[in-house]
């Protein structure tokens, strides 16, 4: 990717926001055992990681690198910290800095902020903590213990100037619109800015440049398929800027719902099956930073494939019709079904009645109904047959 290619080597070569590095840069020049903690906050992308990495390296600090899953919890922060805290001329000189700190509250934070603070308000080497918002009450107590320095979206003068140099060490070129519209839609963030610029200089219809301007779920999973080389796929999903939950629902839908041999959607499915395992262990941990590895698992879906089309809905347009003529007797019976299965009715409806139809169909299961339920089944099974 060319974001981590051009990545900046040195604190010099980062773009905006200067008094908020030089302040940082004197900090680490006058850093003494007990010196209150830095809390770098800003939105995404615009280089807080980056110059943690890269004034470590500058003063010498071996860096440890944690994020808000990491330190969730009392233990994981005592086993992760302790051998650090406690010894440091073993482990070298180094450095804690934690990423995403306030993602650290919630559900599963199981005394992991309480003992942060009390690193923080006590630190025996440079700790330096980085998130992207410091507005929320649970940031507060974290707060009080640290050095807030604010890094701003960066102006769109610089970026342009930025993007223009890395556009000339790749021998590419975007005309004066779509250099425009990359720099407004990325909003200050260098790293989207960057990847957004791949996406389009290398894949979805260079030709026009509307892929960027007008992609959407529908014209990115067609395209995908449609792509000729697996490049050109994987611009293709790095063009289409959707919820993660949705972009694998999206290919589920047009995959399950198209006319493909079994081993073919077995592998699919597969494939789909590791996406969805990906995305369920960043939403149990919020290490959203696993979701870099979201696109490199679904580019596995890539063939080119005529067979698949993008399709809104996981089941066939019959099935979908008879729902919405026999609605309101379907939601009856889901409402009756989803209580026996502690199920909503909504998630009855949509996972289990097709299953349920089938099982009927094959006779692996018979069912006691109401005669207007009865009817209801017999017609589903009827557009089943």
């Amino acid at each position: 990717m060319w974001s981590e290619k051009h990545r900046p080597k040195n604190v010099v070569d980062m773009v905006g926001n200067e008094e908020s590095r030089a302040e940082i840069m004197e900090w680490f020049a006058k850093w003494k055992k007990g010196t209150k903690p830095i809390l770098l906050v800003g939105p995404p992308g615009i280089g807080k990681t980056t110059i943690a990495y890269l004034t470590a390296k500058q003063f010498g600090y071996d860096m440890i690198g944690l994020n808000a899953s990491d330190v969730r919890s009392k233990s994981r922060i005592n086993e992760i910290l302790s051998p650090v805290l406690g010894n440091v001329t073993v482990l070298g000189t180094p450095m804690i800095f934690v990423d995403e700190v306030d993602g650290i509250h919630g559900r599963g934070d199981y005394g992991g902020a309480e003992a942060l603070i009390k690193i923080l308000k006590e630190p025996t080497v440079p700790i330096v903590l980085a998130a992207n918002s410091d507005s929320s009450d649970k940031m507060k107590s974290i707060k009080k213990v640290v050095k807030t320095i604010s890094f701003k979206p960066i102006p769109p003068r610089l970026l342009r100037v930025y993007l223009q140099n890395i556009l000339k060490k790749e021998g590419a070129t975007l005309s004066p619109g779509s250099l425009i519209k990359v720099i407004d839609k990325s909003r200050g963030d260098i790293r989207s800015m960057i990847n957004l610029t791949q996406s389009l200089v290398t894949g979805f219809n260079p030709q026009t440049e509307q892929s960027f301007e007008s992609v959407n779920v529908e014209e990115g999973v067609n395209a995908f398929f449609k792509a000729k080389t697996s490049d050109e796929a994987r611009s293709v999903l790095y063009s289409m800027q959707i919820d993660p939950r949705q972009k694998i629902d999206a290919f589920y839908s047009s995959i399950i719902t198209s006319n493909l041999d079994p081993k073919s959607l077995a592998y699919f499915l597969d494939v789909l099956s590791k996406a969805d395992v990906l995305y369920g262990k960043i939403m149990k941990t919020q290490n959203w930073r696993l979701l870099r590895y979201l696109n490199e698992i679904l580019i596995e879906l890539y063939k080119n494939d005529d067979r698949i089309r993008y399709t809104q809905y996981n089941l066939s347009w019959p099935l979908l019709n008879r729902i919405r003529w026999d609605g309101r007797k379907i939601k009856t019976l889901s409402s009756v079904m989803a209580k026996k299965l502690h199920l909503s009715s909504s998630s009855f409806a949509t996972i289990c009645f097709p299953y349920l139809l089938f099982c009927i169909k094959n006779k692996k299961i018979e069912l006691e109904l109401e005669e207007t339920f009865g009817e209801i089944i017999d017609k589903e099974i009827e557009l089943l047959k």
